[in-house]
């Protein structure tokens, strides 16, 4: 379905969807209300969703339409204003899944035209496997309680409190950061490092909104940031952020535009794999949800290095792409919810030098 008060734009975006002969419209509509009345009777798998218009608008009608027959994914077109961000940033933490720049008039070009149908696929993607059986890949492992076991591919691994954890996130992730974060004690003390794939103005926002989720101070990182307890840093828009030793022992931030196998900048790869020679193995990192493979070369080196790597399960990411290829390549010891995540980065914050594996994760 496509929300935008603006005809123009609703007959734009209409007809770059039907060029996809595997796309459908299930409707348009000129206003949030409108918007939530369609999707009662005809639900959508995914929604374009204007933010700034009359009436409620598309900020405060979210939770409305996520609720849906449907439970749509929710791909925001905004602007790139300051504005625009904040209203965006708020979108995608109440679980709006992605976000898309609306381009000047002009902007609507072929290049654009495929970026939209790449993320109205990917977004569609989980109600395409929900009616499809899916014969190659496992099921996400559920949780276990009351504490989590640390341990991959059959084999029994002790996992050490971790110096660094690093979380790497893109589509959906922001709403997912925010579930696991508030399950983080006051007293948790251990240096956190983020990054998302956001534009680079998008940042600042992002920062404000992690300090709300978790109550501590975050800020965008830069050239040599020392790593201290409860510090949490983020990959600022224009450099993936890579983490290493001081002679004195210590850890700072170094930021590297280096290009990587994924194409994302920043990208998670580069922080995963300096964490695991900089920290030599005593590192966890975090995979939420997000699109494409990005992070999967770095949780390698990271875990051939002797860290771990926590994953989250395909039912509650938008886009299981990230977290699915460290699923599938073996590298999760930890498939689960972001609010199960959270409480098992406690238990790690909390254990002592080595802990023994409870079980196998087959």
């Amino acid at each position: 379905m496509i929300v935008d008060d603006s005809l123009t734009v609703r007959t734009i975006f209409k007809r770059m969807v039907e060029s996809d002969p595997a796309l459908v419209i299930a409707g348009t509509a000129s206003s949030a209300e409108r918007a939530i009345a369609q999707l009662a009777e005809t639900p959508a798998d995914v929604v374009l969703l204007d933010l700034e218009m009359p009436g409620i608008g598309g900020l405060g009608a979210l939770p409305a339409i996520l609720a849906t027959p449907g439970r749509p994914q929710v791909l925001v077109v905004s602007s790139l204003t300051v504005d625009g961000a904040e209203h965006t940033l708020s979108a995608l933490q109440m679980g709006a899944a992605d976000t898309l720049l609306k381009p000047r008039p002009g902007g609507f070009t072929e290049d654009y035209r495929a970026a939209l149908l790449g993320k109205i696929r990917a977004l569609g993607s989980r109600a395409a496997a929900a009616t499809a059986p899916d014969t190659d890949t496992p099921a996400p492992e559920e949780a276990p309680a009351p504490a989590p076991s640390f341990v991959r591919t059959g084999l029994v691994r002790r996992t050490r409190r971790p110096e660094v954890i690093a979380i790497g996130a893109s589509t959906g992730g922001i709403h997912a950061l925010g579930l696991m974060l508030r399950r983080l004690a006051p007293d948790f003390d251990i240096p956190l490092v983020i990054t998302q794939h956001l534009p680079a103005n998008f940042m600042p926002v992002f920062a404000r909104q992690i300090e709300a989720a978790c109550g501590r101070p975050a800020e965008i990182a830069a050239e040599g940031l020392i790593l201290t307890p409860g510090r949490i840093l983020i990959a600022p828009g224009h450099g993936h952020v890579v983490i290493k030793r001081k002679a004195s022992g210590g850890l700072v931030t170094r930021i590297s535009t280096e290009p990587q196998p994924s194409g994302c900048l920043p990208s998670v790869d580069p922080m995963l794999a300096s964490l695991a020679e900089a920290c030599e193995g005593r590192a966890l990192g975090v995979i939420l949800s997000g699109m494409g493979r990005d992070g999967v070369l770095g949780a390698g080196a990271l875990v051939e290095a002797g860290g771990t790597i926590f994953a989250q399960d395909a039912d509650s990411s938008a886009v299981w792409g990230m977290p699915g290829a460290v699923s599938r390549a073996g590298l999760a010891s930890f498939i689960a919810t972001p609010d199960r995540i959270g409480e098992a980065v406690m238990t790690l914050a909390s254990a002592p030098a080595a802990v023994p594996a409870t079980a196998v994760h087959k």
